[in-house]
């Protein structure tokens, strides 16, 4: 993988998370690392920037990881709904994690953060994209991580057994 090439968005409010993710990315050869200290600020960002990939932290004020990645993947004027995220958190709760899957996260990255876990998460969102969901209350990653080899057809079923239709675009 050429990381030289890779253009990532690091949004967090804490300075010195930014610089612990950044010289984590340089030290594997990234060269293209933008910041922004909160979701509004890597809207923005990403609206002057092409970016690849974007890292952003779960707790933020004044908008939050979700609130961002929902804006992202919903937005009407958002710059790039198709860009993959890894959301980084310290509260990795169920509730918080289905939460942040459910607007449209494609991975997840658990403080305290390791070299070797930044670097798993970036070559999993290269080696193994997942395509894109469009349904009538959902915009993101297929949120499933294994085929079903018996399905055969395009509908899925909610939990309460009633089949509804998803799109599944290809990046």
């Amino acid at each position: 993988m050429r990381y030289d090439l890779l253009k990532i968005l690091l949004v967090d409010d804490n300075h010195h998370m930014r610089m612990l993710l950044s010289e984590i990315l340089k030290a594997i050869g990234v060269r293209h690392i933008f910041e922004a200290s909160d979701g509004a600020q890597g809207l923005q960002m990403m609206k002057n920037h092409n970016v690849d990939i974007v890292m952003t932290d779960l707790s933020m004020q004044p908008l939050d990881g979700i609130d961002f990645v929902r804006l992202l993947r919903r937005s009407p004027d958002s710059p790039n709904q198709l860009c993959p995220v890894i959301m980084i958190t310290g509260h990795s709760t169920i509730a918080r994690v289905q939460e942040a899957r459910n607007a449209g996260v494609n991975e997840f990255l658990a403080k305290p953060l390791t070299a070797r876990s930044v670097l798993e998460r970036v070559a999993q969102i290269i080696d193994h994209p997942r395509p894109f969901v469009k349904s009538a209350d959902y915009f993101g990653p297929d949120r499933r991580r294994r085929a079903d080899p018996a399905f055969a057809g395009p509908f899925r079923r909610d939990t309460d057994g009633t089949p509804r239709r998803a799109a599944i675009h290809e990046l």
